[in-house]
């Protein structure tokens, strides 16, 4: 063979090995994308305040670095890891509240943001009746402080409406109601259409965070219609929650009675009606149900929907975060809620916190 048809042949067959070798490597890519994009695994937990200086100082030892120890792996490992930070992250500020045995104004210091970055949080509601413990510095200092540690935010009026978080390709919409005066309200649902509808044109996925509903053991029920507590209106949860989702919403999660409630799979999509305390060591109730503490994870699928979720049962003790529930009392509570509240329940729950479709 003349060597000029020689070389002419050679490079061909560089050219078609190449295309075939880039030809592979993009299928791989596609594959290993469609894998990687076809689940997303969300966290969800309950009230944090991590300590607190007002009216005392009341902070775990070492500020605070082993509050997360027995949870932080399920944070960390899930796509998306959410919750609502119940109080300020301030080192000043004043507060309108006076000083008692019975003051529940929040104050934790700046620097225990950490833990929630080292915890996993993506985003935290602020949505809820103490964020503005401290008033505008409060605010200010707690958005400054998440900010510097990339951790989203979203829920006061006249602040950051919403969120979004990007994972693996995806975009997380997310936003968080209230009941207070200076949150957004969730029972304002023309409002809350709005911010939903906003969400729509700029994510895929949509999660709405609300703080709501009567507060204490007695209030483990969820009721239909409005809970009124101590004068406030603190929301028809249940219409609320369906009307998230019947406007675009995929995964709804609440907070806000200190105790945790009822679940259920609505229309194809999840809603937690209250978690309850999560990390609380200092400064409010820990006692029987008041101090359940579970981290709740979920799969849903690119659209939304929910595949199955998992509840890691957890408890608190006064000066330490979450502890392990060798009785899985929490699973227990919440199977049982669900039972008595959630008519034609679409879930199972196992004795391990499996939650299955049925």
């Amino acid at each position: 063979m003349p060597k000029r048809t020689l070389s002419i042949t050679i490079f061909f067959c560089m050219v078609l090995n190449a295309i075939a070798q880039d030809a592979i490597s993009g299928a791989s890519k596609v594959a290993d994308n469609t894998i990687a994009a076809d689940t997303f695994s969300i966290a969800m937990t309950g009230d944090i305040m991590m300590g607190t200086t007002f009216p005392e100082i009341s902070l775990p030892p070492n500020d605070g670095k082993e509050l997360f120890a027995h949870t932080a792996a399920i944070t960390c490992e899930a796509d998306l890891a959410v919750s609502n930070l119940e109080g300020t992250l301030c080192d000043g500020g004043t507060t309108k509240k006076k000083p008692s045995a019975n003051c529940y104004a929040f104050r934790t210091p700046t620097r225990f943001g950490s833990r929630l970055s080292e915890a996993g949080y993506d985003f935290l509601s602020m949505a809820n009746n103490h964020a503005n413990d401290f008033g505008t510095t409060g605010i200010e200092q707690t958005e400054k402080t998440l900010d510097s540690l990339g951790i989203k935010y979203s829920g006061i009026k006249g602040r950051a409406r919403l969120a979004v978080v990007e994972r693996k390709g995806v975009r997380f919409g997310i936003c968080a109601f209230g009941h207070n005066s200076y949150t957004l309200s969730h029972n304002c649902l023309d409002s809350v259409k709005i911010i939903l509808d906003e969400l729509k044109e700029i994510s895929d996925i949509i999660i709405v965070s609300f703080h709501g509903g009567a507060e204490g053991s007695k209030h483990t029920h969820l009721p239909e219609g409005h809970e009124f507590y101590l004068g406030e209106d603190r929301g028809d949860l249940r219409t609320f929650a369906h009307f998230c989702i019947d406007n675009g919403a995929d995964v709804v999660y609440g907070h806000g009675p200190h105790v945790v409630r009822a679940m259920e799979v609505y229309n194809g999509r999840f809603i937690a009606y209250s978690l309850g305390n999560f990390c609380t060591p200092y400064g409010m109730n820990l006692a029987g149900v008041n101090g359940y503490a579970p981290v709740v994870t979920i799969r849903i699928n690119d659209t939304g929907k929910f595949l199955d979720g998992d509840i890691h049962s957890f408890i608190q003790i006064r000066g330490k975060g979450p502890q392990p529930d060798e009785n899985k009392m929490v699973v227990k509570e919440i199977r049982q809620l669900i039972a008595t509240d959630i008519k034609d329940s679409k879930i199972n729950i196992d004795d391990n916190g499996k939650i299955k479709l049925k």
